[in-house]
């Protein structure tokens, strides 16, 4: 061991680690050629590439994997309802185990459950999302599945890097005087953290239907932290 201890800091064993990230809209294509919208918050980017966390057996994944492709719509924070009318429901039918445990249910067209308006797009066959701010299309590039060393989450967890193909963002974002800047001082990211939804301000927006969850239901049977 190196170093002091901080006597602040406590060994704390959390069944989450979501620490805030901006909520990403999902749109992608069904094998039946209907339209899929799933929220996520796992995602981060450099450059034009986008690596997604998902959970392997999410109809999402499934998607992504057949198809090659999606769309990644970011919403702003004044369409936190909409994004939370998503919550805890799935294009899987039959719905998977874990998710059948935490209250979800399936849910086919989820355009119309959330209000939204899905868009077309110019480079992939996936929806866009006409409210969101901001709309990324992109294609798949590499597959990877996570926690092959570990028991317990081998096979559940599926990370995907996408090469984003074509930008779309709404007029209202962009930084005065140029065309390809968004303006930060303009752009309003929704953000989740911990299962809550928060904006660019101290604040929760509101209840958050996945905060409802409790934390310790994401910790599969038998996991223990690694030593």
């Amino acid at each position: 061991m190196h170093g002091t201890l901080d006597p602040a800091a406590v060994q704390i064993d959390p069944a989450i680690l979501y620490f805030g990230t901006p909520v990403v809209l999902i749109g992608s294509t069904n094998d039946d050629g209907s339209h899929n919208l799933a929220p996520m918050s796992s995602a981060w980017w450099v450059g034009w590439r986008c690596m997604l966390g998902l959970a392997g057996n999410s109809k999402t994944t499934e998607n992504l994997i057949r198809s090659g492709e999606c769309v990644l719509n970011l919403p702003s924070a004044d369409l936190v309802a909409a994004v939370d009318r998503l919550a805890r429901t799935t294009g899987s039918n039959p719905v998977p185990t874990g998710k059948l445990h935490r209250g979800y249910r399936h849910e086919k067209d989820k355009f119309d459950i959330s209000g939204l308006t899905a868009s077309a797009s110019e480079t992939v066959g996936a929806p866009r999302v006409a409210e969101c701010p901001v709309q990324m299309e992109a294609k798949v590039a590499y597959v990877h599945e996570m926690a092959q060393d570990d028991a317990v989450w081998r096979g559940n967890l599926i990370a995907i890097e996408v090469r984003i193909t074509r930008v779309h963002a709404h007029a209202d974002i962009m930084m005065s005087g140029t065309s390809n800047r968004i303006d930060p001082d303009k752009w309003r990211p929704l953000i989740m953290s911990f299962q809550e939804f928060y904006g660019l301000t101290p604040q929760r927006l509101q209840r958050s239907e996945l905060g409802q969850i409790q934390e310790g239901m994401y910790r599969p049977p038998g996991w223990q932290p690694a030593p």
